[in-house]
């Protein structure tokens, strides 16, 4: 696979804190591990995924369904305590994503491996900053802005709160540990959502549904499902496919605090399915891909042109696609 690193020390710079994150909590060794530390681990893993799956994504980046604006901005605030910057930016990236998908323009286009897909974009200091044009419907909001751009004192906030409350065993695992966790679950679904799981919709990218990674993610893992309606706020389609946060919204809906949920069309829900023959063109890119990467170097400018074609016939389908579900 390509490297997408373009500055090598600023990726240092970015992996190196990264890394060292990942081995605060065994420091609960030394800490000793309480109940309330533990109860801490658990409540925020599950209180901070709920704010990026409903909020940053569902809401945020997707618009799927409607609420007042001091809920808005309380749902916002939360999500910055995840360690993910603020909510305009991950919006920003995650529209950007499902506008190119699987392409060089995907901020974490599956194409160049696992580990960008599911880290690397962001170490590599390429996202930084972002261009917040056509981003209006949040940037519109000052206190939105505020936190976006002020996006550390969330986290600072919850780790001197776990402090406070838990002591050191509280801010190691209660703080850390979910923090990691959530990071993980979260940075799973741009990464193995795209190679592991079952397609029910011919999407044109690679991705899939993982009942695994739902559970995990609080209903993240339907991704074949979100790829093929983004605008669901539901992302199991049916039943049996657990879906904790729109569970969450659903209950949010009969309190009135949230409304005008959107919901796929019977039309949609039976578009572009694979068992009744669809051509999954998602699959076949993903093939042709791997194909042309076994050219020699020496075809290297053949090589490019193709795959250029390939990502121009993709963002065609997504167009399209978007238009007929406009339609429907």
């Amino acid at each position: 696979m390509r490297s997408r690193v373009t500055n090598r020390r600023q990726y240092r710079r970015s992996a190196t804190p990264f890394v060292l994150f990942h081995f605060v909590p065994l420091l609960a060794l030394l800490t000793g591990v309480t109940k309330t530390a533990l109860v801490l681990l658990v409540g925020l893993y599950v209180l901070r995924m709920l704010a990026i799956t409903c909020g940053y994504h569902r809401y945020f980046s997707h618009r799927t369904y409607k609420m007042n604006r001091a809920m808005q901005f309380v749902v916002g605030f939360i999500g910055t305590t995840a360690a993910q910057r603020g909510p305009i930016w991950w919006a920003k990236y995650h529209r950007d994503h499902h506008k190119y998908a699987d392409t060089d323009r995907d901020p974490h286009t599956p194409k160049d491996g696992f580990w960008w897909s599911h880290i690397g974009w962001v170490l590599s200091g390429d996202f930084h900053d972002c261009d917040y044009r056509g981003m209006e419907d949040l940037t519109k909001y000052p206190e939105l802005v505020f936190i976006n751009k002020h996006d550390w004192i969330g986290p600072w906030v919850l780790g001197i709160l776990c402090t406070v409350v838990g002591g050191w065993s509280g801010l190691v695992l209660g703080f850390f540990g979910s923090t990691i966790g959530v990071w993980h679950a979260t940075f799973s679904i741009n990464s193995l959502t795209h190679l592991v799981g079952r397609r029910r919709y011919a999407t044109p990218d690679t991705s899939r549904n993982s009942f695994a990674l739902a559970l995990v993610t609080m209903g993240e893992g339907w991704h074949n499902n979100h790829h093929h309606y983004p605008r669901s706020v539901r992302q199991g389609f049916f039943w049996w496919e657990v879906d904790a946060g729109y569970m969450l919204l659903k209950v949010m809906s009969w309190l009135h605090v949230v409304h005008d949920m959107q919901y796929p069309t019977p039309a949609s829900m039976q578009a572009r399915l694979i068992r009744t023959g669809q051509f999954d063109v998602g699959r076949f890119r993903q093939h042709f891909d791997r194909a042309v990467h076994i050219l020699p170097e020496e075809a290297t400018h053949v090589r490019e042109l193709l795959r250029e074609a390939a990502d121009q016939a993709a963002t065609m389908a997504s167009t399209s696609t978007r238009r007929s579900r406009v339609q429907t």
